[in-house]
């Protein structure tokens, strides 16, 4: 029979090894919780893994099966679009000089310079065109924005270089930009007009486009020569309709991406955007009352 030191000495023992195999599962739970902690902070192959191997992986069973919230990375609504856009023929050959550096095309070569003018509509005489293009449409609903800004364009000397180069200060008419105001990420739509470039409601080519930057044509010559041209600044042109431009522009320009009334192209990137508008090559003011904001018969305060 044994005595009760023997029994006491047995019951120690049995307490102890509870306490340790207690002790032991505690360190297992924290080693798991320690793994699970460095599977979801290091990047595999970028650090060693936590058993000091260098061969760039996680031992097996560290990586949680439950699901996983990594931070959010936020990406600009406009760098990546769903849109689908259309293509149309376009009639006689193409430029005869490359689009980015074609100072009829790309309005950044030409340039501007701010000037003092009145911040309102103006009143020019001369005729009428009831079709041409209502810069209202250019928002929803049409609208008349205020004006922010008056500049003048530079003429494009094309007897300098082989692809010309800035010439001087268009001065006539007063001012050949305009400075409006918008909301940042409004959508924008092409000016309106009744006629149509194509069956299928087509109204404009454009005939060049940037990330900032568009221009539109109211024809389907690959040419500012010819017809009502309109130039945008400062403004976020829809990457899906940039990629199309691109492609088609690398292909040679047979095709050029075309637009409908009321489909927009692009947003406005910030406060304001400029605007200038053509005809048959020629700056035109784009404050005229009579030419591109009918029906406003009181002056932009």
């Amino acid at each position: 029979m044994n005595s009760p030191t023997i029994r006491a000495k047995k019951g120690h023992v049995v307490l102890s090894r509870i306490i340790y195999g207690a002790i032991f599962v505690l360190m297992l739970l924290l080693s798991g919780l320690a793994h699970r902690t460095y599977a979801q902070t290091t990047s595999v192959g970028l650090s060693d893994p936590a058993d000091g191997s260098s061969n760039g992986t996680l031992p097996p069973g560290t990586i949680p099966n439950q699901a996983l919230y990594l931070p959010l990375i936020s990406v600009n609504a406009q760098s990546v679009s769903p849109r689908v856009f259309d293509a149309i023929p376009v009639i006689a050959p193409p430029v005869d000089h490359p689009a980015a550096i074609n100072g009829d095309l790309n309005l950044a070569l030409r340039g501007y310079i701010s000037i003092t003018a009145a911040l309102t509509l103006v009143d020019i005489n001369g005729d009428v065109d009831l079709d041409a293009p209502q810069l209202i449409g250019l928002f929803s609903p049409p609208r008349l924005p205020k004006f922010v800004g008056t500049y003048q364009v530079y003429d494009w000397n094309w007897g300098c270089g082989p692809h010309g180069c800035r010439g001087d200060l268009l001065t006539e008419p007063e001012s050949t930009l305009l400075e409006v105001a918008t909301t940042p990420g409004e959508p924008l739509f092409i000016p309106t007009r009744n006629a149509e470039i194509l069956g299928g409601g087509y109204k404009v080519l454009v005939l060049y486009a940037e990330a900032h930057r568009i221009t539109l044509t109211y024809t389907r010559q690959d040419t500012p020569a010819v017809g009502y041209v309109v130039q945008l600044e400062d403004i976020t042109v829809d990457p899906a309709l940039l990629a199309l431009y691109n492609q088609l522009d690398a292909a040679g320009r047979s095709k050029l991406p075309a637009l409908r009334q009321n489909e927009d192209f692009g947003i406005a990137t910030g406060a304001t955007m400029k605007l200038a508008i053509r005809d048959t090559g020629s700056f035109l003011d784009p404050r005229s009352r009579k030419d591109w904001w009918f029906g406003f018969q009181t002056l932009l305060r």
